[in-house]
């Protein structure tokens, strides 16, 4: 997605509200053909993206919590995450009231390195006994292994820039097909 290659070199942090929107039309466009009646995403920075997609599919949003929370309950579905960047494991939990085996789910992340996060959530479908339909991605760091960790899963990966190598302060992008 070449918008959002451009907003990666110019603006690096920032992305604005029309940018979403962009990348959740792409991802709509993308997944539309099958039968999504949930999006789920994992706390916080999924959250922004997973809505506005959410909003193309007119579908819900779930999103797992990291840590203990006093308002989600001991009824839940749960998994370990390692945090490569913070270096620290993570519990994250949805409630069982939110996802079910008649689930079909699309999951959605803004980053995808190592994968973990992603397997965490597609750990708590499994459980649930929801069906796993895709796993949107906005950026793609294509030399981490987390593609490959989703694939082996037997996840359908859509990421819509893949940054192939970066260093002396620039970024390479793969070519992709849109």
């Amino acid at each position: 997605m070449k918008l959002l290659e451009e907003r990666i070199i110019a603006d690096g942090k920032v992305i604005d509200v029309h940018l979403l929107q962009e990348i959740g039309k792409e991802l709509k466009r993308r997944f539309g053909g099958g039968n999504i009646n949930k999006i789920l995403t994992i706390e916080a920075s999924g959250i922004g993206i997973a809505c506005i997609t959410a909003q193309y599919f007119s579908v819900p949003v779930v999103f797992a919590k990291k840590g203990a929370h006093k308002n989600v309950g001991s009824n839940v579905y749960s998994s370990v995450v390692h945090s490569f960047t913070k270096g620290t494991d993570s519990n994250v939990t949805v409630s069982k009231d939110y996802i079910n085996k008649d689930d079909k789910i699309l999951i959605i992340d803004d980053f995808l390195a190592n994968g973990a996060a992603v397997s965490g959530l597609i750990d708590i479908l499994n459980q649930a006994g929801a069906e796993l339909e895709g796993v949107g991605i906005a950026i793609e760091k294509g030399f981490k292994p987390g593609r490959k960790v989703l694939e082996e899963k037997g996840a359908r990966v859509e990421s819509l820039a893949i940054i192939e190598k970066m260093g002396n302060g620039t970024i390479t992008f793969k070519e992709q097909d849109d």
